[in-house]
């Protein structure tokens, strides 16, 4: 501990000799919504004289350090109206802006990040903002606005289809994304198997995503960062607002605890399309439910207090005899402290639980698993001067897993009490991130985390001969699971493996001019949890299993170069980013992988590796009554697994196959327009291609049975997947002044009725002997309607 209270001093004292000899002084404070005294992230504080600003972190907080004189602040905000002011700076000053909404622009939020002019000259690069207001724009499959829906609109980002679980970035698997509500990682992202996401539109304050140039304080992941922040309530007055719907409704109130001090926010979702099931003699359930609650209280001008939580399940049954519950958990308690008008702190305590439960009672028992993790972080950011700032901190999260538990559900159930071994992890981390402004036109972000992963000691853990758990039969040329030679126990603190890695990150801004720059930056990332899935889409069975001693951590190493313009006044904006990536230690499958209830999963797994490059375009159109974007990607994403040895055939006989999300082209058009101030019309029209699949190119007959031979892995695809969405939103009274403001937003999902392939299945027809090709789509056109209001 010393150490690290060591560390900090000499980076305090480095920073501080960074200070320019001249008088310099610093203006900082929060920036908030007038209304509601939200904080706001992203609000740029701008000084025009010196061509120079900045920009509010995650809880409204800035500081800007500039040489003794008198300057004309502009504090600007997309959707809200500007502030200019006029300060002399003869002194370290405080000083809060509250921002009033701009009603005649509000509707023009549209993407927060990289629209501003001195967004041009930053750094951070691959990053893509949405507005709630956006999300809830876009038309989706039931009307239920959906945070994962609309993010794979953005170049890079796809998922495996219609009704699957989570998304994929850049060529990488849904397993390799992290996501953090409030900070607390959440597991499964989804509900119903992928229909909708678990993230209520209404909760949320900020969305960014992170597909490359990630900063150092994230880490434990190695293809993208959701990164999503719950609002803090209003401190001023009780407001309510939500919106019924089809098979879903929501409701979302939020009130100051003490006035200007404190604030409460409670949401809540579910669906009910089940209850209207029994009218059709339909005995099943699908449902989902989830609260979203936030305490918010400002101690002090230099403290501040957060409890925010999140509790979701998902139900789904078929009659009396099968049963699924599964869903996440997370509690975190923040502490924002500010040491000085410099030194802004964030302490998080977190609680993280994703549990998944089965109850079959057609064989009379039940099955519980899930992870659970305890989450500490402590950051800081320092604002040393105008150029530079250092952002720095420490995380340790202690993981358990458990695997699976099995135990009768009646008496007289046949089947015996089996618990899977539980697994035990402890992961550490500090980092460093710096941003330097070297000149006008060129800035830096560098930093570096140095991460460690402790898998600690469980009841028993095979052995085998040489440590290899896989082995390969020479005679049949096939991968076969490893005989153990006996077992280790070990107690909960042993540690039985230990990783250490350094990750660095760096990327670079050039300013072509003040409209367009050109971008750069590398990062290595680690991943030390895996999910055990062979599936193109995760499900909630799907297990995850730490690094130890025969499964490897994963490390990525990618690199990304990008052009960046505006133009016509901010009204365009074009982004242009090509990316590589290469993964090293990524897990595949022996053929006939069993991963369910497997207590010896290292038996059917390999390390390969994996790569990815493509080229992302994005041109959006910010204001006006006619907005959206364009979005493109072109892309490969591979994987291969060669033989441990010359003898070996490896997997696919070692050669480089398509992974299951690999789609070549992915086309995505967005657009929204104002026709009056009753009416406003969305579309959004995708085009992907097919998914990877692997078919049948041949038979042969054993004992007058027909058995099908298969070409090389995901050789093959299904049918290119396109459709055409459209919504309008009704405002009956646009001009009304009174509390209660409502519209409606009706919608129709896959307008020209495209029935999309989710798989393609061979088998023989009983009727006539032959070989027939069965299509299955999840959705054709769906109208859907829901009613929204506020008061």
């Amino acid at each position: 501990m010393n150490n690290i209270k060591n560390s900090f001093l000499i980076l305090f004292l480095i920073s501080t000799t960074l200070i320019f000899a001249q008088d310099k002084f610093t203006l900082s404070g929060k920036i908030v919504e007038s209304a509601s005294n939200e904080t706001l992230i992203s609000v740029n504080v701008i000084v025009p004289e010196l061509n120079t600003g900045a920009v509010t972190n995650e809880y409204g907080f800035y500081s800007i350090t500039l040489p003794k004189g008198t300057y004309k602040i502009v504090v600007s905000y997309l959707g809200f109206s500007d502030i200019t002011e006029t300060i002399t700076l003869d002194s370290n000053i405080t000083k809060n802006f509250s921002l009033e909404e701009s009603f005649e622009n509000l509707d023009e939020v549209i993407i927060t990040e990289n629209v501003e002019k001195l967004n041009i000259k930053k750094p951070q690069m691959s990053v893509n903002a949405l507005s709630s207001a956006t999300i809830k724009d876009i038309p989706v499959v039931f009307g239920e606005a959906d945070v994962i829906k609309a993010i794979t609109l953005l170049p890079g980002v796809t998922n495996a289809g219609e009704g699957s679980s989570g998304f994929n970035v850049r060529g990488g698997a849904a397993d390799q994304n992290l996501i953090l509500l409030d900070e607390a990682t959440v597991f499964n992202s989804s509900h119903l198997f992928g229909f909708f996401s678990v993230f209520n539109p209404d909760a949320i304050k900020d969305i960014k995503l992170y597909k490359g140039g990630i900063p150092a304080r994230y880490g434990g992941r190695v293809s993208s960062v959701l990164d999503i922040y719950q609002k803090e309530g209003n401190s001023k007055e009780f407001h309510m607002n939500g919106g019924i719907g089809i098979v879903s409704s929501r409701i979302l109130a939020e009130g100051p605890i003490k006035k200007d001090k404190g604030s409460f926010l409670f949401g809540g979702r579910s669906s009910y399309a089940h209850l209207f099931l029994p009218l059709f003699d339909i005995d099943n359930k699908a449902y989902f439910y989830d609260l979203n609650t936030k305490l918010s209280y400002d101690i002090n001008d230099n403290n501040s207090i957060y409890l925010s939580g999140y509790f979701g399940r998902d139900v789904f049954s078929i009659t009396d005899s099968f049963e699924n519950t599964y869903g996440n958990t997370v509690v975190n308690f923040r502490w924002n402290h500010l040491f000085s008008d410099k030194l802004f702190s964030n302490m998080s305590v977190i609680y993280s639980d994703y549990y998944y439960g089965l109850k079959l009672n057609f064989v009379e028992f039940d099955w519980n698993s899930g992870i659970q993790n305890f989450n500490f972080k402590y950051d800081f950011k320092h604002y040393v001067t105008d150029g530079f700032k250092l952002q720095y901190g420490l995380n340790s999260i202690y993981y358990k897993f458990n695997p699976g538990d099995i135990k009768p559900s009646t008496p007289t159930s046949g089947i015996n009490p089996f618990k899977l071994t539980d697994k035990y992890a402890f992961e550490n981390a500090v980092y460093i991130d710096a941003e330097h402004k070297l000149s006008d036109k060129l800035s830096l972000s560098y930093g570096l985390r140095i991460s460690s992963f402790l898998r600690l000691g469980q009841n028993q853990l095979n052995t085998y001969q040489d440590d290899q758990a896989v082995v390969f039969n020479n005679d049949f040329q096939i991968y076969q699971k490893a005989n153990p030679t006996g077992s280790e126990s070990f107690n909960k603190s042993d540690v039985i493996k230990s990783f250490a890695n350094l990750e660095p990150r760096a990327s670079l801004a050039y300013q072509l001019n003040d409209n367009s720059s050109v971008k750069a930056s590398y990062n290595r990332m680690t991943q030390y949890l895996h999910l055990l899935s062979n599936t193109s889409s995760p499900t909630p069975l799907d297990i995850w299993t730490p690094s130890g001693k025969y499964v490897k951590p994963q490390l990525l190493d990618q690199v990304a170069l990008g052009y960046f313009k505006s133009f016509n006044d901010d009204n365009y904006s074009l982004e242009v980013e090509t990316y590589y990536k290469k993964i090293q230690n990524r897990i595949d499958y022996i053929d006939g992988a069993d991963l369910i209830a497997n207590d010896a999963i290292e038996q059917v797994i390999l390390n390969g590796e994996a790569r990815a490059y493509g080229l992302e375009i994005l041109l959006r159109k910010n204001e006006g009554r006619f907005k959206g974007w364009l979005a493109y990607t072109l892309s490969k994403s591979e994987q291969k697994t060669p033989g441990r040895t010359a003898n070996e055939t490896g997997i696919n006989n070692g050669n480089w196959y398509n992974t299951a999300y690999d789609k070549t082209h992915d086309i995505s058009l967005t657009t929204s327009y104002d026709w009056n101030k009753k009416w406003k019309f969305n579309a959004n029209f995708l085009f992907q291609t097919g998914q990877p699949t692997t078919y049948p190119n041949g038979q042969y007959t054993y004992n007058g049975i027909n058995i099908p031979s298969y070409s090389n892995r995901n050789e093959d695809r299904l049918p290119a997947y396109h459709r055409l969405d459209l919504s309008a939103n009704y405002t009956p009274k646009p001009d009304k002044t009174s509390k209660w403001q409502s519209y409606w937003v009706f919608g129709l999902y896959n307008v020209y009725n495209r029935r999309n392939a989710a798989s393609i299945t061979f088998g023989e027809n009983r009727m006539t002997g032959t070989n027939e090709a069965t299509r299955l789509s999840i959705f054709g056109i769906i109208p859907s309607i829901s009613y929204n209001f506020k008061f």
